[in-house]
């Protein structure tokens, strides 16, 4: 029923006043760069009254000279250069003409690219958790690209408008009854225009949403292809991506479809009736006296300059109402208002102790249904707060609050005694420090990794935060030490590893709190030992939070919360906890007893 729903809001077409508030939107986007747009526009004039001219000198020498034998050599020479002159004239022009529509467009799309990934990285968690991956990267690639051609449109259009208007004027002042008779085919092209704009919005709003669902497909199958191949899923997978790719590919034969018969093939149609209007009128003119042949080729000429421009037309409104459809997509996500949560900074503020209190935080992430309830606890300075409990009790999602990744419905959060949001987003960053169970690794080498592309931190201090986390063992014994290559993710490295470098890359920001999100989740036990020792270096003199996958790792926590569908049902250290024989005691004895087992 869902899917049947999204269908039909897809399927519809696109209401022309919609269509002209996103034509709005995106001329706002161009002013910055309005006077190439203006420069076209004088010089699409410009090529009209050349357009009329040029036949007028071939009608005036055919007509004076040519009939009447006045034609000698140097007349001949004479228009033939007036004519040469025209042409080269009109074919500057046309570059400039053509030059400005287009850079002018590029400076718009570059722009818009360049906006759109800035609003991205200021969109909140909840956004991400909603859109796929492969959706936003159509939006911002496809779509971008989509209707920044578009603006091809406008430049044929003003090329359009004002070679309709100056061929009609010239057409008028030849022959008044015949240009007159040729408007009646306007209204018939005026329904084609009309049916085209309604019925092709429709089109292109399903091959939109078909194009994206094809990238979420390519992006996971991309991202997810070692699960893939592990789970024999190959099959599977193909035929899902078939199904897409050929949905996607029927939308697209709707659109050629539409686009090879309501186009082109129509303005060609009304210009061959014009024509044999125009030529059987002459010719039955002819029957009863003369006709000046100059004439009628500067009237055939004109009608040709009158509906070849609009064929240019109609071939780029494809494009323009593709460009409509994909602008509106992209506007969609420049008006979302998913935004990170908003910090009241109050200038100069610091975290200069790490203490950390919750007093009645509750917090949902569809603001409806609690994750948290009414949580509360103090973390005082380099104390090391452990959050224990089963999964989806409330452990990340009070990370996330903390990190101010989601805004809390109620309640506060209070470092040093002050209000969370009232410390820059920038200071909580530098002071947070943050190591998640699954490290990200971007392109580049080891060094950048550590550093985070951050030229302030010198190769000395990359090194001593690998050494305090003990990592720079395995990095010593890389080719290439600190300058080793990571590729995408990080996948030529261990888990291990990979988590050795997400700590140095904590530690060597010198964080005030640090907060570990079951960090050493997916370190073997070896590797785990080893960096125990750095784990405490770290958390010396750092207030910590801790999420705990192995419980033995947090028993020497000052204070232990457990927690419980989203509330913090015992609370002490591991002997208090222990005595009382609750959920803490019960996870201690299932977790002995699987590690005995797999003994």
């Amino acid at each position: 029923m869902a899917e049947n729903k999204r269908q039909s809001i897809w399927a519809r077409s696109m209401p022309v006043k919609e269509q002209l508030t996103v034509i709005k939107r995106l001329i706002s986007y161009a002013k910055p760069f309005k006077w190439y747009f203006i420069i076209t526009i004088i010089l699409s004039g410009t090529i009209s009254l050349v357009n009329i001219y040029l036949p007028k000198i071939l009608q005036i020498f055919i007509d004076k000279y040519l009939r009447v034998g006045k034609a000698d050599i140097n007349i001949m020479w004479f228009f033939a250069g007036l004519y040469l002159f025209g042409m080269l004239t009109r074919a500057v022009m046309q570059f400039f003409q053509n030059y400005t529509s287009t850079m002018g467009a590029e400076y718009m799309l570059e722009s818009v690219r360049r906006e759109m990934f800035t609003k991205l990285h200021k969109m909140g968690m909840r956004y991400f958790d909603q859109v796929p991956g492969g959706s936003i990267l159509s939006r911002l690639t496809n779509d971008t690209m989509s209707f920044s051609n578009f603006w091809a449109l406008f430049n044929t259009l003003f090329t359009a408008f004002f070679a309709v208007i100056t061929s009609f004027l010239a057409m008028y002042f030849t022959d008044r009854k015949i240009s007159l008779w040729l408007l009646i085919f306007m209204p018939f092209l005026g329904v084609v225009i009309w049916y085209y704009q309604r019925y092709s919005s429709k089109v292109y709003r399903r091959m939109r949403e078909r194009l994206s669902e094809l990238n979420t497909k390519l992006s996971e199958a991309i991202t997810g292809i070692s699960v893939i191949q592990q789970f024999r899923q190959e099959h599977r997978i193909n035929d899902e991506f078939d199904t897409t790719n050929n949905a996607y590919f029927k939308t697209r034969q709707a659109m050629i479809r539409t686009n090879s018969l309501l186009l082109s093939p129509i303005i060609d149609l009304f210009y061959a009736l014009g024509t044999v209007m125009v030529l059987g009128v002459f010719g039955i003119r002819g029957l009863d006296g003369y006709v000046a042949a100059g004439m009628v080729y500067a009237f055939v000429t004109y009608l040709d300059n009158f509906y070849n421009p609009l064929t240019r037309m109609m071939d780029n409104l494809s494009d323009f109402q593709d460009g409509i459809v994909a602008g509106s997509r992209v506007l969609k996500v420049m008006d979302d208002q998913t935004m990170a949560p908003t910090q009241h900074p109050v200038e100069g503020l610091k975290i200069t102790e790490g203490k950390i209190e919750f007093k009645h935080v509750t917090f949902a992430y569809d603001g409806v249904n609690p994750v948290l309830k009414d949580v509360s606890f103090v973390a005082k300075p380099g104390q090391t707060i452990a959050l224990v409990g089963q999964t989806g009790s409330g452990k990340t999602s009070t990370i996330n609050v903390l990190m101010r990744f989601y805004e809390f419905q109620s309640g506060e959060i209070l470092i040093d005694d002050r209000d969370i949001r009232e410390y820059p987003t920038a200071e909580l960053r530098k002071k947070f420090g943050l190591v998640l169970q699954e490290p990200f690794m971007f392109y580049g080498d080891i060094n950048s990794n550590i550093r985070m592309f951050d030229e302030s931190i010198s190769d000395e201090q990359v090194r001593d935060a690998a050494k305090f986390v003990m990592a720079d063992d395995f990095i010593n014994n890389l080719p290439q030490n600190y300058r080793s290559r990571v590729i995408e993710r990080g996948a030529s490295y261990s888990s291990g590893q990979r988590q050795l470098i997400s700590f140095a890359r904590t530690i060597v920001t010198d964080p005030k709190i640090l907060i570990l999100d079951e960090a050493t989740a997916n370190v073997d036990t070896e590797t785990e030992e080893m960096i125990q020792t750095g784990l405490q270096k770290i958390q010396e003199n750092r207030t910590t939070i801790a999420i705990a996958h192995r419980l033995s790792t947090i028993q020497n926590a000052d204070l232990i919360l457990v927690l419980n569908q989203g509330k913090i049902v015992e609370r002490g250290d591991n002997e208090e906890l222990m005595k009382q024989r609750g959920y803490y005691y019960d996870m201690i004895q299932l977790q002995n007893t699987d590690d005995k087992d797999n003994k």
